[in-house]
């Protein structure tokens, strides 16, 4: 099995914390989804003739696309590549963007699978970020999407910043669960180099963020959401029995997928590639069958750190018989010496051959993977 990536590089306005590539500006849209077409026409033999079981669009928004485009891409995939029988295809959007005749034209499309960029209920945390919608655009949406065919659906929330205290955090997660959101990403807002943000705290105009305020968030989103039957699968995700996101756990377990789009990234197995974050140099070089991606050819030593750096995040945890078969002698003596301080820091648990985080070490994943790795 493998998957698809499609990256839609627009958005109506920048949300102060975002640093992935996008563009405000509509005006080359048609040239941008001509052009993905012809990368997936191009790219048809990466995955190997590999059964396609997800597709994702990505972005940037997607929902900003008329129905028109959707379908022509989908198009050119089922043209192009073998697709599973039971394809999750999953479609980011915005609330504002939500509509219940938008919904029912992706379900006729094949999207079975939306992923809502709410960030928050509070409409002074989404002016913070600077969001289009507002409080009751996402909770009139996601009240859409429950009455709709397309009952697969995910949020996306936003924890960790000055403006979020511990009550409004909690209100946040109160309402989750009063709508019964199938699946849940909780991420820790980060400050990228060169957004609005990172601008802001800079000249002070806002307060820098706070580690500790993000760990207090994600421990209560832990508690409250294992309290009413999500599971929590990996770091940032939850969901209810049965909705888990296919796509991404493919991510995790090193599934190979192909990505399309300006800025988009594949995976085939033996090398990880990058498309280049330019809309029109990306259009002009796929009109001059020019290649429009960098790529790493990867080593043991990248394969078995990424290896660690995905599997610790989730409930599968890392296996040690897969380290075992892969790290020789001396590696593989260095791992069990640093596994035996992190059971005397109580932050891992081993069972049946397998390593897991335990709740502290979730908080301090990213130096564990570190400690972990291959050097």
């Amino acid at each position: 099995m493998a998957g698809i990536y499609i990256h839609i590089p627009f958005c109506s306005q920048a949300c102060s914390y975002c640093d992935f590539h996008f563009s405000t500006s509509l005006k080359n849209k048609k040239q941008i989804i001509s052009a993905i077409e012809k990368e997936l026409i191009n790219e048809q033999h990466y995955l190997d003739g590999e059964l396609i079981n997800t597709i994702y669009f990505g972005g940037g928004t997607p929902s900003l696309l008329e129905s028109k485009s959707i379908e022509s891409i989908l198009q050119t995939i089922q043209n192009n590549f073998p697709l599973s029988k039971n394809i999750e295809c999953t479609l980011e959007a915005n609330p504002e963007d939500i509509s219940m005749s938008k919904i029912d034209d992706w379900f006729d499309l094949g999207v079975n699978r939306i992923s809502l960029g709410v960030q928050s209920f509070r409409d002074e945390d989404l002016n913070y970020m600077n969001r289009i919608h507002t409080k009751q655009q996402s909770i009139q949406s996601i009240e859409m999407l429950k009455k709709s065919k397309i009952k697969n659906f995910s949020i996306d929330l936003i924890y960790g910043f000055p403006l979020l205290n511990k009550s409004g955090w909690v209100a946040n997660l109160e309402k989750v669960i009063a709508l019964n959101v199938p699946h849940i990403s909780c991420y820790c807002l980060t400050v990228e180099k060169g957004t609005a943000l990172d601008h802001f705290i800079k000249k002070k105009k806002e307060q820098p963020l706070q580690s500790a305020t993000g760990r207090e968030h994600f421990l209560i989103a832990r508690n409250m959401l294992l309290n009413y039957d999500y599971n929590h699968y990996e770091i940032s995700n939850f969901s209810k029995k049965g909705y888990k996101s296919l796509h991404n756990k493919n991510y995790w377990n090193k599934t190979r997928y192909l990505g399309v789009g300006p800025s988009a990234h594949s995976f085939n197995g033996v090398s990880r590639r990058w498309n280049i974050r330019n809309n029109s140099i990306y259009c002009n070089k796929i009109s001059r069958n020019e290649i429009v991606y960098e790529e790493e050819v990867l080593t043991q030593k990248n394969i078995i750190n990424e290896y660690i750096l995905t599997s610790i995040r989730t409930s599968s945890g890392v296996s040690l018989n897969y380290i075992k078969d892969h790290m020789n002698k001396a590696e593989l003596s260095r791992f069990n010496m640093e596994i035996n301080k992190l059971e005397k820091m109580e932050l891992i648990e081993l069972k049946e051959e397998t390593l897991y985080l335990n709740e502290q070490g979730m908080l301090l994943s990213d130096m564990i993977s570190k400690n972990l790795f291959l050097i």
